[in-house]
């Protein structure tokens, strides 16, 4: 039986985690992947090899090692659970990493209107620990995915870039599409 992969996609505060969460918890054999806990995971312990400037590469080397383990030592349904925004970075988790041979492939897209998350990371609580560099609060980060949307490397997933796509555009509607997965899952 092939696994699932889900990719979430979306912008700070869209809701990305909430449903990842919500999701591991309905499906069963199934585990979070969050870019932003080892992001974390390096603040709190190996601050001094933060980088200060540029790719995280130190995040981005443990978040490779814990998918390849997954993929390589478990059976889980895994979800990935990061911003996922850039079309070449997907492409190389569908095709490279998560090829359809092996996996079927599920983009959920979070396309919540820039005012309500505006709205969210005024009212936020969440820790900004997992932020560097020019970033001091994730109003700060909206703004610059906001204007990075303009980029031609940015854009919305589309049909046929994974075997099933799905898109939020109200928290109201995650219930339904973790229905929609479990019904895929079973299948």
């Amino acid at each position: 039986m092939k696994r699932l992969v889900i990719l979430t996609v979306g912008k700070t505060h869209s809701g990305k985690t909430t449903f990842a969460r919500s999701l591991e918890k309905e499906l069963k054999g199934s585990m979070v992947i969050d870019q932003d806990n080892h992001a974390e995971f390096i603040h709190s312990y190996y601050k001094a090899l933060e980088p200060t400037h540029g790719a995280n590469t130190l995040k981005h080397a443990i978040s490779k090692l814990i998918v390849n383990y997954a993929i390589e030592h478990t059976d889980y349904h895994l979800i990935i659970c990061n911003s996922n925004r850039n079309r070449k970075d997907r492409f190389y988790l569908l095709e490279e990493l998560f090829p359809k041979d092996d996996f079927i492939q599920i983009i959920v897209h979070f396309e919540i209107p820039y005012e309500v998350l505006q709205d969210r990371v005024t009212k936020s609580q969440r820790s900004s620990n997992i932020l560097r560099g020019a970033y001091s609060n994730f109003a700060e980060v909206l703004k610059k995915q906001q204007t990075d949307s303009l980029k031609v490397d940015l854009s919305n997933p589309v049909e046929g870039e994974a075997d099933h796509l799905f898109v939020i555009k109200d928290k109201t509607e995650a219930e339904s599409i973790i229905l929609e997965i479990l019904q895929i899952a079973r299948q």
